[in-house]
């Protein structure tokens, strides 16, 4: 009787096993192998598309690199790398630090200044000069020693969007993040729920949520796309403005 039992129990155990739902891991896609930009493909301003202009983006320690050691001053050389594929809706993941000095030349603006372009136009229809893609930006900045300066702030080059249903048309929109001195690793996030949601998260904390997107303000002449036109995808991008930045771990997770 007691081997009867110990059956039935055993089997009803395995049955409640085999019942209990799949738990879906996350599927992180790296975007950036560690040893070379394959995949990426750079854009500087006055140059064409796939001139790395003065070997600025490079690969050094496991880390994509925005290095200005073959200048001699900077002249509006602005840089964006691309990946090859568009998305619309997905997390993604990296992080990044600013190091050593602004290349003679850069504006004051753009001291410990870079950041992730999302729903961009690709790189092949940006004009020859044109120095930003239209796109959004989720703006990295680094603290000048003393003062605030929050990171994952909002740009919009090209765009407009909403907060608390309100149409944002200034360029740039401060979050509520916390300044970051000298040379730490800054963990950020972007979460992208096409045109209807997205979060900045600097750190694990949200610094800023927007939606809403649409084309609008000043746009690269023979654009395509009316103003209006809502933004539910592009192209991913990173920036080089004349500091050095460091960028490791990109990763990206797709949603439904």
């Amino acid at each position: 009787m007691k081997t009867v039992i110990k059956t039935v129990t055993i089997l009803l155990f395995t049955g409640l096993i085999s019942c209990q739902p799949k738990v879906k891991t996350e599927e992180w896609i790296s975007l950036f192998n560690g040893t070379t930009l394959e995949g990426w493909t750079p854009k500087f301003s006055g140059y064409g598309v796939g001139v790395n202009y003065n070997n600025t983006f490079k690969v050094i320690d496991g880390s994509i690199v925005a290095d200005y050691s073959e200048y001699e001053t900077f002249k509006g050389e602005f840089g964006h790398l691309f990946y090859k594929e568009p998305f619309s809706s997905y997390r993604l993941r990296l992080e990044y630090r600013f190091t050593g000095e602004q290349v003679e030349g850069g504006a004051s603006w753009a001291f410990r200044n870079s950041g992730v372009m999302f729903h961009s136009q690709s790189p092949q229809s940006m004009l020859n000069d044109q120095p930003f893609p239209v796109s959004i930006e989720a703006q990295f900045l680094g603290g000048a020693g003393e003062g605030e300066r929050p990171t994952g702030n909002l740009c919009t080059p090209g765009t407009h969007v909403e907060i608390n249903g309100s149409q944002v048309t200034a360029h740039c929109t401060q979050s509520s993040s916390i300044t970051f001195q000298g040379d730490e690793w800054v963990s950020f996030e972007l979460e992208v729920y096409a045109d209807s949601l997205i979060r900045h998260i600097v750190n694990g904390d949200t610094v800023i949520t927007y939606n809403k997107p649409v084309i609008g303000g000043a746009l690269p002449e023979r654009f395509s796309l009316p103003e209006g036109t809502p933004l539910t995808n592009g192209y991913i991008s990173i920036q080089a403005e004349s500091h050095p930045v460091e960028f490791r771990k990109i990763e990206i997770l797709k949603l439904k």
